[in-house]
């Protein structure tokens, strides 16, 4: 699609009428990364600097090399998931998926809008191997397994939350509510892949016939019937990969409540239970994908490790460091991922751009 020179923003990526829609996404970032921040201050004045530096000295700079080794790993396993979900006649090898799954973190990590653009990053960052259209289906083709193995295990969290500790009346509505609309989620999902339904490619379809965003859809309506059919496509042509990659998606989750448990042994002596390091992971996948608009989810993270510690006993402390630890890590990775993006010539400016054409 051309767009012209006087459509574009000051990006020189953004159509006008798509440059609203940034704009009210980067003010509701703004007001939610403020709250975290408050949030933040507020568990770091709570909990105490002197008792977070204490547990910190504890887990160590060998501990932290574990977690980051332990992370890495889990890079590896969404690397060879994606690799997996690429079909004949294209292919790509971990090196060209690994390096583009850490430009993707660290978007993701580290932007407020980075949940938009993380996906077309990666496709972005492999576009010399396989065409644009081809790496976006095939992320989304990992990303519908992931959100799939992802939806049991915030589930199974939630179970072991209601069976496991006496909580108020509106947790235990809030946890139901969930468990429903990951169910519905996940039914939607295997529907949607089973019965080959072209519900987005259908919905520019009917908006493209009503005059709605012509411009955008008249050649971007093929891209999305395009886009869904690769997906699609997959299912037909490779059934025997889908239980490979949910099982790589479930070892991506397990490696998880392993890091959560290996911190918790390093900085507490009774809190270190598969029990806690399964609560803690379970809670803080889903503030991640609740609050994904927070950058490197500062506050909120603290927030969910803080409910979770008090419930299970282990003590406000404990929760708070282990989200700092964490985010340490996440830190670390997004650096990473940021450097590979600069030393590929890539920026913002050229992964927007692809998603307009």
């Amino acid at each position: 699609m051309v767009t012209k020179p006087d459509d574009l923003s000051e990006e020189g990526a953004l159509p006008r009428a798509d440059r609203k829609q940034v704009s009210r996404l980067k003010a509701v970032a703004a007001l939610l990364t403020l709250f975290g921040v408050g949030l933040f201050i507020y568990f770091i004045y709570t909990v105490g600097v002197g008792e977070i530096i204490d547990n910190i000295r504890r887990f160590g700079f060998f501990g932290f090399a574990v977690i980051l080794a332990i992370y890495f790993v889990r890079v590896l396993i969404r690397s060879l998931s994606w690799k997996l979900s690429v079909y004949e006649p294209y292919r790509l090898e971990m090196r060209d998926t690994v390096p583009a799954v850490l430009i993707g973190e660290a978007l993701s990590s580290m932007i407020p809008l980075g949940i938009v653009i993380s996906g077309t990053a990666k496709a972005v960052a492999v576009r010399r191997k396989v065409p644009l259209v081809v790496g976006l289906s095939s992320v989304a083709t990992e990303n519908l397994f992931y959100s799939v193995t992802t939806s049991v295990f915030l589930m199974l969290g939630a179970f072991t939350f209601l069976r496991t500790f006496d909580l108020d009346d509106g947790w235990i509505l809030t946890i139901d509510l969930l468990i429903v609309g990951l169910l519905a989620a996940i039914a939607l999902i295997v529907l949607l892949v089973l019965r080959q339904w072209h519900i987005a490619s259908e919905a520019c379809e009917w908006l493209y016939r009503r005059g709605i965003l012509t411009r955008l859809l008249e050649a971007g309506r093929l891209q999305v019937r395009l886009f869904e059919n690769l997906i699609f496509g997959y299912y037909r042509r490779h059934p025997s990969r889908v239980i490979p990659i949910c099982l790589l998606n479930a070892a991506f989750h397990a490696l998880g409540v392993l890091e959560v448990l290996f911190i918790l042994s390093r900085i507490t002596d009774t809190g270190a239970t598969a029990l806690n390091a399964f609560l803690l992971e379970s809670v803080s996948r889903l503030i991640s994908i609740v609050f994904k608009l927070i950058p490197f989810l500062i506050g909120v993270d603290e927030a969910g490790a803080q409910f979770v510690a008090e419930t299970v006993g282990i003590g406000v402390g404990i929760g708070v460091t282990l989200a700092l630890i964490r985010k340490g890590r996440i830190l670390f990775w997004a650096m990473t991922g940021l450097a590979i993006l600069i030393s590929r010539g890539l920026s913002l400016r050229k992964i927007f751009g692809a998603m307009q054409n």
